[in-house]
């Protein structure tokens, strides 16, 4: 897979929980280190996700906000 994209991260899908119009992926994209997205639950069974699968996390925004209290 080839795309203009510069923050690609591989890792491997961790956990899959389904709701009734999301579903939640949890990556672990290295060892202890876990990203979690919510895509459209329709995306996540076109795209086969399921524990143990090999992807690639595609981060499209420009802004990352962090903040603590």
């Amino acid at each position: 897979m080839e795309i203009s994209a510069r923050n690609s991260l591989k890792g491997t899908v961790k956990k899959v929980v389904h709701g009734s119009v999301n579903t939640e992926i949890t990556l672990e994209i290295a060892p202890g280190v876990e990203l979690v997205s919510i895509i459209t639950k329709s995306s996540a069974e076109t795209l086969g996700l399921v524990e143990g699968k090999q992807v690639v996390a595609v981060i499209k925004s420009s802004d990352v906000i962090v903040g603590v209290e």
